[in-house]
């Protein structure tokens, strides 16, 4: 296991929109497994990142043109600056530099929540109003916070 610890699911990250939430689990989980991976599986996970991103982006695209998202431009373009990142990383791992892959899961890691939070929460709701009507229900668990005792 690498130093830095696994990139962990939390409902946090839930935009209200089931096939995207599906995909973002995914994603974390991808993640997981390239931060943790022996050298020896990282091509084979890079590729399954790689494969992952393209189905999960093209998967949001879709959703922004067919309900005419108007963020669209904005949200398109940092897909594409993150496809070219993940490209050229796996350009480099074919040629031996895995440690590469890991350093792009970190930075995904570091992405990601923003992205979720800013990008695709305003695509779900987006998408909810125009098919639904309404906002996206999202429902979290409850992490109560640790509590002192008074003894």
């Amino acid at each position: 296991m690498n130093a830095i610890t696994a990139f962990n699911w939390d409902d946090r990250y839930l935009v209200g929109h089931g096939l995207i939430d599906d995909t973002h689990r995914e994603f974390v989980e991808i993640l997981n497994t390239m931060i943790d991976a022996d050298p020896a599986a990282i091509p084979a996970t890079m590729e399954a990142l790689a494969r992952h991103v393209e189905a999960h982006f093209a998967l949001e695209e879709r959703l922004m043109e067919q309900y005419a998202f108007p963020a669209r431009e904005c949200h398109v373009e940092e897909h594409e600056k993150v496809l070219a990142s993940v490209r050229e990383v796996r350009a480099l791992v074919a040629t031996g530099a895995t440690e590469v892959a890991v350093e792009l899961a970190h930075a995904l890691v570091d992405w990601f929540p923003g992205h979720s939070d800013y990008m695709d929460s305003a695509l779900a709701a987006w998408v909810v109003k125009k098919t639904a009507g309404g906002a996206p229900l999202v429902l979290r668990r409850f992490k109560p916070a640790l509590q002192a005792s008074n003894h």
